[in-house]
């Protein structure tokens, strides 16, 4: 049974699509675009499923010829060619113009003013009314719904540089020597412009004397810049267009000038362009792409699959049946769900929209405004990025660029997390009392144990992610693949599950894993090695028999594939059977409708085994359209650093921001968060983190803050960009999903999301909240350490949640009754001493230091004392709080006596 959704207020799917697409500016195709869109989102993601299992090598083992290889890549050849997928998609995906921005508003004048001036029927009117229409139908797509010629010109364009990458790159090699002397010219590189040659040479281009390389190169970075504009927008197109023209004329920088640490070294557009496109090293195809292709694009693809499985359906309705008929309890369902699912999706934009639709209307019933469920909703689903073990795609490029182990890095994330989530429940929780807004009935939900029943196998792919991660510490690329692989067995599984078939289901799976078990101990090699040595594919030259418990370890390991294959073979046998716990995301059973009506055969949308086709394919699909626009965030983002490393500028930029602080720690963090807010407008979160890492993260750490509490310090104020006004496109996405005004809605997600705010200084200024010692995660030895964990990691984490708690009640204004303005004053000071009571110590030492008074005032014996004052202040406010609230219940039990008498 799921959560009954029906409601006058929700929003159909078509209506869910268009928002999205309002928000993120994103097309929805028609006719055979639909198919070709999807044929190359499903082969990027197919693309980066090989790179997960088999690495960079594209080889094959044939029969009777053994291994075949048939190209091996480098990791720049590989990034170039993650690049272009990306920068194709984001061609077909976003339109250049929908005709309402500024150029084309302008351009779009000029047929009125010359019909006015000449007339309609003048043969100049009519010619540039054809001319504009010949424009228009090039270049625009108002309804967002066609893929216009110069989108398919510029996605041609764009594979142009990733093959050079790819064939040439022996001559990539002599570049990083010679630059781009003695290359070959783009008639060489590309046979088919030969007969174009003289016709180009006559009117001024002559291609035949300009290197490829460097054309191809300026190419590369002009269509990183026009996806960048289309899929994140104009600003960060602008700033990444600024650093590219740093990096070339920031010698003109007077030394002698207030900016004057800015100046750089003199450079040519040779080692630009090659430094910016043709290394690893910086710029485009640099770290960024690198942990994309290795990390984020296949954490991204399994959060599809997760998604598409109907795992994001069942956790909402595991939430709501678990807190649905507390008060307040669809808010509570929403704080837990949406956080869930944004920490899988990576997205605030798309999680708000798509879990809004369930959990918005749901709370609007229960008598939550709109504006404040729509805030709820898009807080929430921001905050999901801060959540281990995926965090969206922060843990990942936290572990590229800090070096730290991924275990480390989510365990040092996860009391910070669970502090901002803590903070949303006690909010709601507040907002539901001063409201008097109850639960939802219990006829409308599940039951938690038959929610459980139904679907405690969406649990197992998470736990074999924890496992294959912590326990295991496989790579990170090789155990998202991994649970791909046990996410497609588990629906295969489920897919071949019934009454009939479960018992002969699980019977196979077993026998055949107690044959690969067999197999492995007694010849060295599981059966499918046998079957390929049998048929000539080799595979058991040196197979040695193994210990019975390596054996069965071995056979574990192929367990997934072992279960895929028998569900797989059930279902065919089968297809038209029941599948009672087979429920796949609406998305999936849309596309497997409309597929089987183009194909003429709509009866096939209820055959399991097509069903289950259309799940892998949509999955694939969808998780390549998500990733896009990280894609193109990593590759323009890229050059930021890029510029940084290359021009010398990171060490004068360091000084720069110490000297605006005044060497201030306090200063320099409050700039860092608003840098970051100002950053993470409208941006993806991994485009604004990696730009903040490279301008900030030098002076943060020579500041005194620990590496990794620096970077969890962008991560966390850049998500605030998503619900801060005026952008707030998740606030904005939460107001359309619950159709409330805008503003209020941002306003309201912004005071909710204040926890992103004051948590990171308190990690800052107490390392031991992320379990961090002297920098490094802090070992068995440490946590019996009293000395160190009471002072260290007990007071501040204690602190910090009592803090959160005292947050909440300052910003809902209500704890057991109203609170006034002037106590929740009080509220807030005490949420500060309990959280970071360092900050009104060094507020205390700048003022001291004006005074010509040197002082060192954050030591322990006062930090502990200000906790210890907050902590007191929040005890008596309570004490009144709870004391007014029953002075008022006992005045309104006189007057509801006498009104029943009456």
């Amino acid at each position: 049974m799921s959560v009954d959704r029906e409601d006058e207020e929700t929003l159909s799917d078509e209506e869910q699509q268009q928002l999205m697409e309002e928000v993120q500016r994103r097309r929805s195709h028609r006719g055979p675009a639909i198919a070709i869109v999807s044929l190359i989102a499903i082969a990027f993601s197919a693309f980066q499923m090989w790179i997960a299992a088999r690495g960079y090598a594209f080889e094959a083992t044939l029969p009777f010829v053994g291994e075949y290889r048939l190209v091996g890549f480098q990791q720049l050849q590989i990034n170039a060619i993650h690049v272009a997928f990306g920068l194709v998609l984001a061609f077909l995906l976003f339109p250049t113009s929908r005709g309402d921005g500024f150029l084309a508003r302008r351009l779009g004048r000029i047929e009125p003013a010359v019909g006015n001036r000449l007339g309609d029927d003048h043969p100049v009117t009519r010619a540039t009314a054809r001319i504009s229409g010949a424009v228009g139908w090039f270049f625009l797509d108002p309804e967002m719904n066609r893929i216009a010629p110069v989108d398919v010109l510029l996605a041609v364009l764009a594979v142009l540089p990733a093959y050079y990458t790819a064939t040439q790159y022996d001559e990539i090699q002599r570049i990083a020597v010679l630059r781009f002397e003695d290359t070959q010219t783009l008639p060489e590189i590309f046979p088919v412009l030969v007969p174009f040659e003289g016709a180009l040479s006559a009117v001024g281009v002559p291609i035949a004397d300009v290197s490829a390389a460097f054309v191809l190169a300026v190419l590369g970075m002009a269509l990183v810049l026009e996806a960048t504009r289309r899929a994140l927008g104009l600003v960060l197109a602008s700033l990444v267009a600024l650093f590219i023209a740093y990096a070339r004329w920031g010698y003109l920088v007077p030394q002698d000038s207030a900016i004057g640490a800015l100046w750089v070294q003199p450079d040519n557009w040779a080692n630009i362009m090659y430094n910016l496109w043709y290394t690893v090293e910086a710029g485009v195809h640099s770290q960024p792409v690198s942990v994309s292709v290795r990390f984020i694009y296949i954490f991204i693809l399994f959060g599809a699959f997760l998604e598409m499985s109907g795992a994001g359906k069942w956790f909402i309705d595991l939430a709501y049946s678990a807190t649905g008929t507390r008060k307040g309890g669809p808010a509570k369902a929403s704080v837990v769900s949406s956080g869930f699912m944004g920490m899988l999706s990576g997205s605030s934009i798309a999680n708000t929209v798509t879990t809004g639709a369930f959990t918005i209307p749901l709370m609007k019933r229960s008598g939550y405004s709109p504006e404040f469920s729509g805030a709820v909703e898009s807080s929430s689903s921001s905050g999901g990025q801060m959540l281990p073990p995926v965090m969206g795609a922060a843990a990942f490029l936290i572990v590229e660029f800090t070096g730290t182990p991924y275990a480390d890095v989510i365990i040092a994330a996860t009391l910070p997390a669970l502090a901002f989530f803590f903070g949303m429940w006690v909010m709601v929780h507040f907002e539901a009392v001063r409201g008097d807004i109850g639960g939802l009935s219990r006829s409308e939900l599940p039951d938690v144990r038959s929610a459980l029943r139904t679907g405690w196998f969406y649990l197992i792919p998470l736990a074999l992610l924890l496992y294959y991660l912590v326990i295991a510490r496989l790579s990170i690329n090789r155990s998202g693949w991994l649970t791909i692989v046990a996410v497609v067995a588990l629906l295969a599984v489920v897919a071949a599950y019934d009454e009939r078939t479960r018992g002969p289901l699980f019977a196979t799976i077993a026998a055949l894993f107690a044959v690969q078990a067999g197999a492995y101990a007694t010849i060295g090699a599981g059966i499918g090695d046998a079957v390929r040595s049998i048929v000539g594919l080799g595979g058991m030259a040196d197979a040695d028999p193994m210990a019975l418990e390596a054996a069965l370890s071995a056979a574990v390991g192929d367990l997934a594939m072992i279960a895929l294959l028998v569900g797989i073979a059930f279902v065919l046998l089968r297809p038209r059977a029941e599948a009672p716990l087979l429920e796949f995301d609406d998305e999936v059973e849309a596309a497997a409708e409309r597929s089987a009506a183009a194909l003429g055969r709509p009866a096939l949308s209820g055959n399991r085994a097509y069903r289950f086709g259309n799940f892998l394919l949509k999955s694939m699909d969808s998780g390549a359209r998500t990733a896009t626009t990280v894609v193109v965030a990593v590759a323009a983002a890229g050059v930021v650093p890029g510029v940084i490393s290359v021009s010398g500028l990171g060490p004068n930029l360091a000084a720069l921001i110490g000297d605006i602080s005044g060497d201030s720690m306090l200063i320099l963090l409050t700039l860092t968060g608003v840098a970051a807010i100002i950053f993470g407008m409208g941006m993806p979160t991994t485009a604004m983190y990696i730009i903040l890492v490279a301008m900030l993260e030098a002076p943060l750490v020579e500041a005194g803050v620990v590496v990794l509490a620096a970077h969890l310090f962008v991560l966390y104020w850049g998500l605030m960009a998503d619900v801060t006004p005026p952008v707030a496109v998740a606030a904005f996405a939460g107001a359309g999903v619950a159709k409330a005004e805008e503003m209020k809605t941002a306003s309201l997600a912004f005071l909710l999301s204040l926890n992103k705010v004051l948590v990171p200084f308190a990690f800052v200024f107490s390392p031991g909240i992320l379990f961090l010692r002297d920098g490094e995660v802090a070992g068995w030895t440490d946590v019996t350490d009293l000395g160190y964990v009471v002072p260290e990691i007990v007071i501040p984490v204690f602190g910090m949640f009592v803090g959160v708690y005292a947050l909440g009640v300052t910003i809902i204004g209500y704890q057991y009754a109203r609170v006034t303005p002037t106590r929740r004053a009080l509220y807030s000071v005490a949420s500060i001493l309990l959280m970071v009571p360092e900050i009104p110590l060094l507020l205390l030492e700048g003022v001291l230091a004006l005074a010509g008074v040197p002082s060192a005032l954050t030591i322990f014996e006062l930090t502990a004392a200000l906790r210890g004052i907050g902590l007191a202040m929040l005890a008596a406010l309570t004490y009144r709080n709870r004391s007014r609230a029953d002075l008022e219940e006992a005045d309104a039990r006189p007057s509801a006596t006498a009104a029943g008498d009456a």
